[in-house]
């Protein structure tokens, strides 16, 4: 079980690096801050580039925390917080990765919620500096509570500023701009 922990949190923190730095630097074929950030702004999260520094710091600090092992729950709830709104986004296109939609940060959300329930496990920083994350339900309860709640703010304003685009959209556009 130690190396299966081991290895869940290196590679989710892995593939969250990739998707954070394909926003924020364009790496690894992505579109980097400002393309993003229009992507962004047509979703609904304003000012565009501010909110893929946030998104994508946050997914930084998460990946970083969770390959380390140190500071668990936060680390989850971090990716939580970042990969519900990233679900919400893309929902409108299904569930499918293949379609655009939320596929990919559910299973980004999901194993970070793994993780806060688990615990990251013996090789970890975590246990190095005789940190405890026991016992692990409520570990796991409160990291996804919290990335939940987080996630409320930025959704809040989505969705006050696709309510504004709805009631000045000319008759059949779509507000959300996907």
């Amino acid at each position: 079980m130690s190396v299966g922990l081991l290895l869940l949190r290196v590679l989710l923190a892995a593939l969250l690096f990739g998707h954070a730095t394909q926003k924020l630097r364009g790496w690894f074929g992505g579109s980097g801050r400002a393309a993003t950030g229009a992507i962004f702004e047509q979703w609904g999260f304003l000012p565009g580039a501010r909110m893929v520094l946030v998104a994508g710091l946050a997914e930084l600090l998460g990946a970083a925390s969770l390959a380390a092992g140190l500071l668990t729950p936060g680390g989850s709830a971090l990716v939580v917080g970042t990969m519900t709104v990233a679900a919400v986004a893309t929902s409108v296109n299904g569930f499918w990765a293949q379609r655009g939609g939320c596929e990919v940060p559910f299973w980004y959300g999901a194993a970070a919620v793994v993780l806060a329930f688990t615990g990251p496990g013996p090789w970890s920083l975590d246990a190095a500096l005789g940190l405890r994350w026991s016992p692990g339900y409520a570990w796991g309860i409160a990291a996804s509570l919290l990335g939940l709640l987080a996630s409320a703010v930025p959704l809040a304003s989505r969705a006050r500023i696709l309510r504004e685009r709805r009631t000045t959209a000319p008759q059949g556009e779509d507000p959300a701009g996907v």
